[in-house]
């Protein structure tokens, strides 16, 4: 255990240069009496690391020390080769530089270690695609990457949600895939930083002028917070009903499995087995869409708004076949 700590501390010192003991002790879970012991034990084998007290001390190597030292174990090989995702790879244009990294990972390892690996490949796929759904063009997606990584602006025309067309001048902070769909993060004039679904860029252009990336931005904990804002917004309409054991199927192919779940936690069964669970959804529209293709085998049972709006969908599709 405390041969795995030690080459972790070496491996942050190494690729982190210089770290308060208290950000080791954070780091490795551990004392910062413990840090300096460890400190003591890396320098007697040989490692040319040293601590300086005070307001501006630190820990940190010699300049210019490197070791080949990977300190992998057994399951940190076996979820390095699990991350990535070969679609989105080739989204980047980097699937044939992400095949060529790992081979080289591969031959560096030790032996018992190449066997984990190649165990990983044969065992495991990682396929981010959506069923039934056509992929998003991204003809710019090449050229954000780009701006992202040079800390360049771009100017675009995008197609918000709602149809309506727009220009921005956007700072790109970032690229996320969520599932297979990529999106830009971006800050705009006055500080604000927005979300934009790749495929919805009809044009776009980097203007060659630089931006500066703010210090403390953190892209993870920024797409976390805004896809749950983004959910709770989207989840404003609830819908209760009334499900038909028949219809369970194809409500769960609809809404997903979370739907079973519901099912199997319903207060009650009637004596025809159908239960009433409570769904929520983003507006009126966004239910009606949903249900409507379910036919008898749901029935809405509130609120009255939906029941209206689904009568008169079926009396529009009745005229339309007539």
């Amino acid at each position: 255990m405390r041969a795995d700590r030690l080459i972790a501390m070496l491996m942050l010192l190494q690729t982190k240069g210089r770290m308060t003991a208290q950000e080791l002790s954070d780091r490795l879970e551990v004392s910062t009496r413990t840090v300096y012991r460890d400190l003591d034990a890396l320098s007697a084998s040989g490692v040319p690391v040293y601590a300086e007290r005070g307001p501006n001390g630190g820990c940190e190597l010699l300049e210019r020390y490197r070791t080949n030292l990977t300190g992998l174990t057994e399951p940190e090989v076996k979820a390095l080769f699990m991350f990535t995702v070969p679609n989105l790879m080739a989204d980047l244009g980097a699937d044939k530089a992400s095949e060529a990294a790992m081979l080289k990972l591969t031959a560096s390892l030790p032996a018992p270690f190449q066997k984990n690996a190649d165990e990983v490949r044969s065992k495991l796929h990682l396929d981010a695609a959506g069923w039934f759904q056509p992929k998003d063009p991204v003809p710019y997606l090449a050229m954000l990457q780009d701006a992202v990584w040079q800390e360049q602006r771009v100017r675009m025309e995008y197609r918000r949600g709602d149809g309506r067309w727009v220009k921005r001048l956007i700072d790109p902070l970032g690229l996320v895939a969520k599932a297979s769909v990529w999106y830009v993060v971006g800050a705009i004039y006055g500080g604000m930083t927005m979300v934009y679904r790749v495929s919805r860029i009809q044009s776009a252009e980097v203007t060659g002028s630089h931006f500066v990336r703010p210090v403390n931005f953190d892209l993870n904990a920024f797409w976390q917070a805004w896809v749950d804002q983004f959910e709770q917004k989207q989840a404003s309409f609830s819908v209760s009903i009334r499900v038909q054991p028949e219809g369970v199927v194809s409500l769960t192919h609809q809404l997903g499995e979370g739907v079973m779940q519901l099912v199997m936690a319903a207060e009650s069964m009637a004596q025809d087995g159908s239960v009433v669970i409570d769904l929520q959804f983003a507006s009126v529209e966004d239910a009606c869409q949903k249900l409507a293709g379910l036919g008898t085998a749901v029935q809405i049972l509130t609120p009255d708004s939906l029941r209206q709006h689904l009568a008169e969908h079926a009396k529009s599709l009745l005229e339309m076949y007539e």
